[in-house]
């Protein structure tokens, strides 16, 4: 029986393609079993992203309407991005705050780490939670403004029946929050 705490070898790694976004590497693995297969995966720029959830005051949160060209849609969202060469996690997420809301955070908090699709994709999300604001604002990458939607933290159920709010990483970032909450208080 194989030892299920061993990882497999990689006995061969080979990059398939890549965009201006992303790269596509192929690996062949040999399991402790002496399974072979070969896998493909997206690779990730390994500083990692942030997602925040800002609250403007200690009932409403902060979200974000902005375009997605994945579904060509308009969603609902919080603040969002990639943390950049030479930022820790904390730094970026105050950057992006600042990017796509105008606004500064005094107190982040860090909630969790989420993987997403980790059989495919290798790209980790710092969720935070960003209290005491303050105005600033600072250029971002962003096309076109993002429109800015204030939301009662005790609706947060209608929240969730927003057909525009359905990003895996948005929900669990409110839940997270909800939860923090409920024990800071």
């Amino acid at each position: 029986m194989a030892d299920k705490n061993q990882l497999p070898v990689i006995t061969n790694r080979r990059q398939i393609a890549k965009s201006a976004l992303f790269a596509i590497e192929q690996i062949d693995l040999t399991f402790t079993n002496g399974e072979q297969r070969q896998y493909e995966r997206m690779e990730g720029s390994g500083r990692g992203a942030v997602m925040v959830v800002p609250m403007i005051d200690d009932e409403n949160l902060l979200l974000v309407r902005e375009y997605c060209a994945g579904t060509h849609s308009y969603l609902l969202g919080f603040p969002k991005g990639l943390i950049d060469e030479g930022e820790v996690a904390e730094q970026a997420a105050n950057r992006e705050l600042q990017e796509e809301i105008g606004y500064g955070s005094k107190h982040l908090y860090q909630l969790s780490e989420l993987m997403m699709a980790p059989a495919f994709f290798n790209a980790k999300m710092t969720i935070f939670l960003a209290k005491q604001l303050y105005s600033s604002v600072l250029e971002g990458d962003e096309p076109e403004a993002l429109q800015v939607v204030s939301w009662p933290i005790k609706d947060y159920k209608n929240l969730l029946q927003q057909s525009d709010f359905t990003e895996a990483r948005s929900i669990a970032a409110l839940m997270l929050v909800r939860d923090f909450l409920d024990n800071e208080y």
